[in-house]
């Protein structure tokens, strides 16, 4: 599945800057990381997809979206041509994403959740990041203080309320066996990364670095 180098716009998960991707080593190719910007209140993914894609300049870019970045990638590649969308521990649409999250999106449970406790870290925060090392485990603590409460509950609210069931062509998705965020029960991927987690671009760099290099190059 190998394509043309093209300019690459990589787009951080659920508020967190590129040291997720920091163990990558991206090599010779063209990686602009997509800083995420502070949503209007209530504003719609869609509304911020199309203010987030006026940073692309580049035309007929690759994305390639961790997570909740992976979502806001395809919101992006319907308003602008895109070369192809890589999902990286990531969903294609609401059908892949747990029944439970499209429930608490529907009774709107996550308004319940005071925004201190999305922030907190502990040993379960680890369990469902794939986290086993002391390490990775205070990475995943700094991202989680230094995210800003509001864009974080922000961005759960959309993640629960993603309608999309509208998957482009040119789509590579890219899942970890042992993720307990987005369960690989529930994707459909190209390929698997055994083992990893959904903190797999920092678990399980190396593999993931040679898949992308071998996408990308």
């Amino acid at each position: 599945m190998k394509i043309t180098a093209s300019k690459i716009y990589v787009i951080s998960g659920l508020g967190v800057d590129q040291r997720v991707f920091s163990k990558i080593d991206f090599g010779s190719l063209d990686i602009t990381y997509l800083d995420w910007i502070t949503p209007s209140r209530n504003e719609p993914l869609s509304i911020y997809a199309k203010r987030i894609s006026a940073k692309i300049t580049a035309e007929q870019p690759i994305l390639i979206g961790l997570s909740f970045g992976g979502m806001l990638a395809m919101e992006i590649a319907k308003i602008i041509t895109v070369q192809r969308v890589i999902l990286l521990a990531s969903a294609k649409g609401r059908y892949e994403l747990p029944v439970l999250y499209r429930l608490a999106g529907r009774l709107k449970l996550n308004v319940f959740v005071p925004n201190s406790l999305l922030k907190t870290h502990s040993f379960l925060s680890d369990y469902f990041f794939g986290i086993r090392c002391k390490e990775d485990s205070l990475l995943l603590k700094q991202i989680l203080k230094d995210t800003d409460p509001i864009f974080m509950a922000w961005a759960i609210h959309q993640i629960l309320q993603w309608k999309n069931n509208s998957v482009p062509d040119n789509l590579i998705h890219v899942h970890g066996s042992s993720d307990h965020i987005i369960p690989i029960k529930n994707v459909k991927p190209n390929f698997i990364i055994k083992e990893a987690g959904h903190f797999m671009t920092v678990t399980h760099a190396q593999e993931v670095e040679k898949l992308l290099q071998e996408i990308c190059s």
